[in-house]
């Protein structure tokens, strides 16, 4: 009887020191109020004052850089000459930072002779605190288009711009290049942006709340399905999340900022806003509330389903549909509410409502992150972010934990080695079952 208590006890143990090894090092990391949660995989990189200097991004990495009021950083990426591409920039400002209306940055694509493909900003607007914003610059690939069609080296030049009352703080940089799959042979696709689609407003969802927090960045943006869905948001913090938008569906997303329990009820203009990014981290449409202590919500204008001829409108938040993938909304709330409403957190609803069936993708073969899988939907059904999502198979948890899969093999052939051993023990002692002859034949 000691004799089986001990083995369940050697079986425990080993299997605890399996499991320590395997997760410990994965730990997820929680940023603190009002930071930005960097993809942690990301690679450090430095923007070049000329373009002849300028450090390459690889695509579907991420980067992390810094820029000064008024710097210009170039960077290189290298095109081929059939997909479209994408460069985009998040900003993060220190949360203490102050910042003014008009602040922000630009990003353009470039021919290395300065020919510019194409360029975009972003900036605080009305909104006029420091929070994460973000902006992207792409090349089309068109027929009959006289410039920037050739594969081959190309600049990404970042640019801010800060007012003389803004804080002279360095902001950090997340940078990332992708390139659009290319189409499937033989498929016809319109040229001409789209002439109509469902304009109205969603009815506003019933049905139960969930709570579900929010991430600190993109890398950690929590996955939403259909739903009402309840989170807290302190004064300077943006919450992350994201929801999988397939082709010819349409997105509506509603926030709702809860009655503040103190007594004030000083007006604090655009307190909340509420972002809308594409799967290429390219802003699409934001919205506003004022705060005055009561109930107040914003809602994201009407948006098109996701189809390829958005990109051809005129519009940028029609342009900015252009293709399936997860589509990122965050909820910032102003520091300035700290003064009238205090530093606590303020719970938030976050209405999401994703409709239509999907669509074909046009692409030849997988769509990478321009495109919505089984598994995405699943995803987003847990709510996990996309470290999470990594992590749920077996062995993308030891490869996340960072440890080898063969280190692991090993490890735990050693536990069933001595298991065995000590089963061998016990079957040779007195009154232990008798001793069993070797097997014959090897193998």
């Amino acid at each position: 009887m000691n004799r089986q208590r001990n083995r369940g006890r050697v079986t425990a143990a080993a299997l605890a020191a399996m499991c320590a090894v395997a997760v410990l090092p994965g730990q997820a990391h929680a940023a603190g109020p009002g930071a930005y949660a960097f993809d942690p995989e990301a690679k450090k990189v430095q923007g070049a004052a000329t373009n002849v200097e300028a450090s390459t991004l690889d695509e579907g990495v991420s980067y992390r850089s810094s820029i000064k009021p008024g710097e210009k950083l170039y960077y290189r990426v290298t095109l081929d000459d059939a997909s479209a591409a994408y460069v985009s920039a998040v900003a993060v400002p220190g949360g203490s930072g102050a910042v003014a209306y008009g602040d922000g940055i630009s990003i353009s694509l470039r021919e290395t002779d300065d020919t510019r493909c194409d360029s975009g900003r972003a900036n605080f607007g009305s909104g006029a605190y420091a929070r994460p914003i973000t902006a992207y610059a792409f090349r089309t690939v068109k027929e009959g288009a006289g410039s920037c069609q050739e594969g081959g080296p190309y600049d990404v030049l970042v640019e801010r711009e800060s007012k003389d009352a803004s804080s002279p703080e360095t902001w950090d940089l997340e940078l990332r290049f992708l390139q659009e799959p290319k189409l499937r042979n033989g498929t016809s696709l319109p040229t001409g942006a789209p002439a109509n689609w469902p304009s109205a407003s969603a009815q506003p969802l019933t049905g139960q709340q969930q709570k579900r927090s929010g991430g600190s960045g993109y890398s950690e943006a929590t996955s939403l399905e259909n739903g009402r869905w309840q989170d807290r948001v302190a004064p300077g913090q943006t919450r992350f999340f994201r929801v999988p938008v397939d082709w010819g569906q349409q997105i509506y997303a509603t926030a709702g900022l809860s009655n503040s329990t103190s007594d004030s009820t000083d007006l604090v203009s655009s307190a909340l806003t509420l972002s809308l990014a594409n799967p290429a981290q390219g802003p699409v449409s934001d919205a506003t509330l004022s705060y005055s202590g009561s109930p107040a919500s914003a809602s994201l204008r009407p948006l098109p389903p996701v189809a390829y001829r958005n990109r051809f409108d005129s519009s940028s938040q029609v342009s900015a549909m252009r293709f399936a993938g997860w589509y990122y909304l965050s909820v910032s709330l102003s520091p300035k509410l700290k003064e009238s409403y205090g530093a606590e957190p303020i719970p938030f609803e976050l209405s999401v409502q994703v409709k239509n069936r999907p669509e074909e993708s046009p692409y030849e073969g997988g769509a990478g992150v321009f495109g919505v899988t089984d598994q995405d939907r699943e995803v987003a059904r847990k709510g996990q972010n996309a470290e999470q999502a990594a992590k749920s198979g077996p062995m993308t948890v030891v490869a996340a934990a960072g440890i080898g899969t063969g280190s692991v093999l090993v490890l735990g052939l050693g536990v069933w080695t001595l298991l065995a051993r000590r089963r061998a023990s016990a079957a040779g002692h007195p009154g232990g079952g008798g001793h069993r002859p070797p097997a014959q034949g090897g193998w």
